[in-house]
């Protein structure tokens, strides 16, 4: 398999950050692990600094959720990693699973989390807005990529690094892994899911740069995925049209 580098997003994590490092040094005691700090005002930046087992990244100043992925991408590919293997640092992803995730990119250049996939995992209730969404988006792709993804916004991904760095990803903000499945379907680079379990720690919590209105939310992702398919796709956008109707 390779080098494997485990990369956590982090901005003002200091309830979960512990556990969660904790936990993912347990599951995966021989991969590098690499923290994106990404500007928090909180202890997290005290608690990463007390930290030897790990690398730490700064942003001077909070930059988004997809630009600290983009971040560590940039890292692990310059560093000669094999594999990156991204989970969020709010306790809703189990590190535990890191192992199946590793093991199941040997054989696709992406797997994905679904908390779709397979209903008998047991699983939280979704909030409404976010369920809607990520259903609404998720028959998008589909219908543009051609991959029969369950789940478009889970963060708990393994990657190829061979077939990740064909990827040229900009987004800043949570809409960077639109930009990720529709370059890959461009690249034709293979993608599988794997269950896992649906955990909402903190439904009420809040998306940054005004995203927390659901129609200002939707009007974003649409105005980045229209862009990308324009880009990398054009035959397929008036797929894209026809779905969104």
């Amino acid at each position: 398999m390779g080098r494997t580098l485990i990369l956590v997003p982090v901005f003002n994590e200091e309830a979960t950050l512990p556990r969660v490092l904790l936990e993912v040094r347990q599951a995966a005691p021989d991969a590098d692990v690499l923290v994106v700090d990404d500007g928090s005002t909180d202890r997290s930046p005290h608690i990463l600094a007390g930290r030897r087992d790990i690398r730490v990244i700064r942003h001077d100043e909070n930059l988004g959720y997809g630009q600290s992925l983009i971040t560590g991408f940039t890292e692990g590919i310059a560093g000669g990693c094999d594999v990156i293997v991204t989970i969020d640092c709010d306790e809703q992803h189990e590190p535990q699973r890191i192992p199946a995730f590793r093991d199941a990119v040997g054989r696709t250049d992406i797997v994905s989390g679904s908390r779709y996939l397979d209903p008998s995992v047991p699983g939280d209730p979704a909030p409404h807005d976010r369920m809607q969404l990520n259903r609404e988006f998720t028959a998008l792709l589909r219908a543009v990529t051609g991959y029969e993804i369950t789940d478009a916004w889970c963060g708990f991904k393994a990657y190829r690094v061979e077939g990740l760095r064909r990827l040229h990803l900009t987004e800043p903000s949570y809409g960077m892994p639109l930009q990720v499945w529709v370059q890959s379907a461009f690249h034709r680079l293979t993608v599988a899911e794997l269950p896992v379990a649906r955990i909402y720690k903190n439904p009420e919590r809040q998306f940054w740069g005004g995203l927390d209105d659901m129609e200002t939310r939707r009007a974003y992702y649409m105005r980045v995925l229209e862009e990308e398919v324009k880009r990398w796709l054009p035959d397929r956008l008036p797929l894209l049209k026809a779905a969104a109707r």
